[in-house]
């Protein structure tokens, strides 16, 4: 018995060395380097976990957005606002998503406006606007009469019979995510001016 035993942890021993062994061999570096120059702000720009391939897992928030034909004037907001990395994290993110009509009934060139690298900041400020922490139904919302915004501002929510309201905007449809839940409203939620 002990013999049995003796050989069978001789065995897994020599089995690790040589495992181990040849992983030690020395290596040689036989590359050369390119003297090709990548643009830093190219490289950098599809980093982080927005851009992680996942086709198994219950889809976040971002990618809730990017699949609706109905929300590419937001996706190309997001996008402009380099914000699509805060939208994957694992919140829970109450996100209200403007539909295209929604942007689209902004007065004209508002869009297109806020889309220019310049407005960055006030872009950003607009998409926080529609963001905020938790995982409530349309029906738990009713008990709300205030949320606070990933800008760190406010804005309202109303119930007018069975529809509810956040900063005006008509929560019209409802879609579970991975890190919370997208409700979609049919208009843009402005920021309170200051």
């Amino acid at each position: 018995m002990k013999t049995a035993n003796l050989k069978f942890v001789f065995g897994a021993v020599l089995a690790l060395l040589m495992t181990f062994g040849c992983k030690n061999e020395p290596k040689t570096d036989n590359s050369t380097v390119s003297n090709t120059t990548i643009n830093d702000t190219e490289a950098n720009k599809e980093k982080g976990q927005a851009f992680i391939e996942d086709d198994g897992s219950t889809p976040n928030v971002l990618q809730i957005a990017i699949g609706s034909p109905d929300h590419t004037t937001l996706v190309a907001a997001v996008q402009a606002a380099n914000l699509e990395n805060a939208l994957v994290n694992a919140g829970p993110l109450m996100v209200f998503a403007p539909t295209n009509a929604a942007f689209d009934a902004l007065p004209e060139g508002t869009v297109e406006n806020l889309l220019k690298p310049e407005n960055k900041d006030a872009l950003a400020n607009i998409l926080k606007h529609h963001v905020t922490a938790g995982n409530y139904s349309k029906d738990f919302l009713k008990r709300f009469k205030k949320l606070g915004q990933a800008n760190d501002q406010n804005t309202t929510v109303e119930v007018k019979g069975e529809d509810v309201y956040v900063g005006g905007a008509k929560i019209i449809a409802s879609v579970p995510a991975g890190n919370g839940i997208v409700h979609v409203v049919d208009k843009v939620i402005l920021p309170p001016s200051e």
